[in-house]
């Protein structure tokens, strides 16, 4: 089966990088979808620590339990799949591609007018896009500009396959930076993902700038409870997925530990 209709923006990888840009992209009205194979190597950490927001760190598969709640609340879609081939079907002025992507049901294809790569660490499908690929021994690394441009238009890279720093912060921060480049590119109205109490435009006789909203009292209650809700409902208990370790380690090709 595949999709007839081109989606705004596809992100291949839903790790920490690729769950960060589809929030961004998808708050801004893109209709996104992103295309995931397995688990995110971040979830082989025992603890994870220097994350803003968690001064005692937090546990590393709710945290991308968390970020995979975000993405979806925002408006993304997702896929479980491998994405085994990229084409480039469209022009400098005017990007489009062509996803191949392994399910467990077969081959389907997805287009998409612009892609995010965020696959660490697989390229091979980048392999005949013209980007610029760098080997390291086993590892395949993209070349992008400053805000996570590729050399192909409409094709941008981000998180750790762009051989950023190997800390989950700055994939994420990376990955939205490279988002909201993606959001610029496409002519999409941007200002600023804000979300302000009533009046902080309006009452100085300003227009609410794109991608920001004002609510009053009442609405920025409810929202506050709502958030309240969510996180204890994510806190409440251990989380029931056994512990990564590197898959080589043990008899599992995911490195699951018994507990």
């Amino acid at each position: 089966m595949s999709e007839t209709n081109p989606r705004d923006a596809l992100v291949v990888g839903g790790g920490v990088a690729g769950l960060t840009a589809a929030t961004f992209l998808a708050r801004a009205g893109l209709d996104t979808l992103v295309v995931n194979a397995g688990e995110s190597i971040v979830r082989r950490n025992a603890h994870l620590e220097n994350v803003p927001g968690f001064p005692a760190g937090v546990n590393s598969r709710l945290f991308t339990d968390l970020l995979t709640e975000q993405a979806e609340r925002a408006g993304a879609d997702r896929l479980t799949g491998l994405v085994i081939d990229l084409d480039v079907l469209g022009t400098e002025d005017d990007p489009l591609f062509r996803a191949t992507v392994e399910t467990g049901e077969g081959e389907q294809t997805v287009t998409a007018y612009r892609v995010i790569a965020a696959s660490w660490s697989d390229a091979s499908y980048l392999e005949d896009t013209g980007v610029e690929l760098r080997s390291a021994g086993s590892k395949t690394y993209v070349d992008v500009d400053d805000l996570g441009r590729t050399a192909v238009p409409g094709l941008y890279a981000a998180g750790r396959l762009t051989e950023i720093y190997h800390q989950t912060v700055v994939a994420a921060g990376d990955a939205a930076e490279t988002a909201i480049t993606l959001v610029h590119d496409s002519g999409t109205a941007f200002y600023n993902d804000w979300v302000a109490p009533e009046g902080y435009f309006t009452g100085r006789g300003r227009e609410v700038p794109p991608a920001c909203e004002e609510i009053d009292a009442d609405e920025r209650a409810r929202r506050e409870r709502e958030s309240r809700e969510v996180m204890q409902e994510f806190f409440d208990d251990d989380h029931p997925d056994p512990q990564r370790t590197h898959p080589s380690l043990v008899e599992d090709e995911l490195g699951r530990l018994d507990q």
